[in-house]
């Protein structure tokens, strides 16, 4: 076989045929889309960018930002009064600085959000993200390791935020990185050797939480090195800068620390004795947070100079059951609404009732895992209704306390309530359908009690309108009655339980009865 002969380096064109070729033939389940020719500026060369000042703006105020998060989050008062006011320093030191009139030594604002799990920090932090319009990052602590064992990089969320914001990396630049879970790499005390998940970590986050220049390209990612040579190959198209700088970006870190609450109770009852101590050992549990000092995080695991870059502490409270009612009544991100959009999808109606709500709420208190309880009861509650009503002809029900109680009681009771009050409803259309026959046609004709039995019965077996049923069942009566109320001179007719049955013989047969009537009386 021939081997192909070397003429030098492949066109554009020719690399970008070859490179989609090998993707295919290698990632066959892969995007070869995304490494595709970027598209050419419009702008000529000597065009300048948007200035930092049109690519960010930011003017709100901390009562704004509070008012804002109050229409989401309920409880949790102390916490977004103290949020809005750190964000909206942090984010007037951004646009101050991106006008060149930053302030010396400005010490950024980082966060630390305490409290035990479903208390809304997560959705503090991502409602704030939305109310300003910055790209945002959430990851797990556990997942990172410090650089040169298995697991995340840290710089991987810088770069998280570039892709978050399409690419833009001036926008990337002031976005807010979420890091939960930060409890979790603490340093174990007393621990001999290296501590991958702890220190290291730490160390790692450190760089970020100041100022450094994370590469927009991570070493290890191969689709991102393919991009950077075909931008290098083609020679044209909007280039991004090669490095991102986390000066601007805004990073809070969460956790429920567990245990903290005993370093703390320990220190309050060492520094204080006599009659003073009764006091201070008196807070109650979910204000010992409040307390923490940062001699408790260090004691705790954490470096000094990691949780000096946090000199932000909120502290989230736990949730009890009216905060829970409320959420779920008053909150514009309530659960119930959720439900409301999936029962609507079948053409379902559901109203919620206070009492509803509340048994909600009571239920997933016990959960004990604050707001995230409500899923787990609401999914309890409506997995039967979500099932089978979609497949009847119910269309609104009630959430009472009953229901979530017992939903399978509830929907049974639902479906039977509903079939009698159906019936009730067809037996009024049958009885317009006499009415309507009697004005077109000038006859009388009633429904027995057996014949309108029947006929509802045959309408929810066919799941056919009643009056279709009607009209196509009786479309020659008319005729046939008349017929009949010329040869004797009725008027009025019953129809019975055989008329329904077989319509034509019975019509048939009072015809041909006519006549003979008419014969006799003849």
């Amino acid at each position: 076989m021939q081997k192909p002969i070397f003429n030098g380096p492949p066109s554009p064109e020719e690399f970008q045929r070859q490179l989609q070729e090998f993707m295919r033939q290698h990632l066959p389940s892969g995007n070869v889309s995304s490494f595709t020719r970027p598209e050419t500026s419009d702008a000529s060369e000597g065009s300048h960018p948007e200035s930092n000042s049109e690519v960010f703006k930011f003017d709100y105020k901390p009562r704004d930002v509070k008012a804002y998060l109050d229409r989401f989050v309920v409880k949790q008062e102390e916490a977004k009064k103290v949020l809005s006011v750190a964000l909206c320093d942090h984010y007037h030191h951004v646009r101050l600085a991106m006008d060149g009139k930053a302030q010396p030594n400005y010490a950024k604002q980082n966060i630390i959000l305490i409290g035990p799990t479903g208390v809304g920090k997560t959705y503090l932090i991502r409602s704030i993200a939305d109310l300003i319009g910055v790209p945002f990052v959430k990851a797990d602590a556990t997942k990172f390791s410090e650089t040169g064992y298995v697991g995340g990089d840290v710089e991987d969320l810088v770069r998280d935020l570039v892709r978050r914001a399409d690419g833009e990396v001036a926008r990337a630049q002031y976005g807010i990185i979420y890091i939960d879970e930060i409890d979790k790499i603490a340093a174990a005390p007393n621990m001999n050797g290296r501590d991958v998940s702890g220190r290291g970590v730490q160390t790692n986050l450190l760089k970020l939480m100041e100022e450094t220049e994370v590469p927009a390209r991570a070493p290890h990612d191969i689709a991102g090195q393919i991009q950077a040579m075909m931008e290098m190959t083609q020679g044209r198209g909007r280039k991004q800068p090669a490095t991102i700088n986390t000066k601007h970006i805004l990073f809070v870190v969460s956790g429920a620390f567990g245990g903290l609450e005993k370093i703390i109770q320990k220190r309050l009852r060492e520094a204080t004795i006599g009659f003073a101590a009764s006091a201070k050992t008196a807070v109650e549990e979910d204000l010992v947070f409040s307390e923490a000092q940062t001699r408790d995080f260090i004691e705790f695991g954490f470096e000094p100079e990691f949780i000096g870059r946090l000199p932000v502490r909120v502290v989230c409270q736990q949730l009890n059951v009216d905060d829970l009612f409320l959420i779920l009544k008053t909150s514009e991100g309530s659960i119930i609404r959720q439900y409301e959009q999936s029962f609507a999808a079948y053409g379902i109606e559901v109203l919620f009732r206070d009492d509803g709500l509340r048994r909600i709420a009571e239920l997933a208190a016990e959960e004990k895992t604050g707001a995230r309880g409500l899923m787990t009861v609401c999914e309890r509650s409506f997995r039967d209704l979500k099932f089978e009503l979609p497949s009847t002809t119910v269309k609104r029900f009630v959430v009472t306390r009953e229901l979530v109680d017992n939903p399978p009681a509830e929907l049974q009771k639902l479906l039977a309530e509903h079939e009698k009050e159906e019936h009730v409803v067809m037996r009024q259309l049958l009885h317009e359908f006499a009415r309507r026959f009697h004005e077109s046609h000038g006859l009388k004709i009633w429904f027995t009690d057996a014949a309108a039995d029947r006929l509802v019965a045959l309408a929810l077996e066919q799941s056919k309108p009643i009056r279709d049923l009607c009209a196509e069942k009786f479309k020659d009566f008319q005729f046939g009655l008349k017929l009949i109320a010329q040869n004797t001179g009725r008027k009025e007719f019953a129809i019975d339980a055989d008329a329904v049955e077989t319509p034509d013989k019975v019509l048939s047969d009072w015809v041909v009865a006519s006549y003979r009537t008419e014969i006799t009386k003849g």
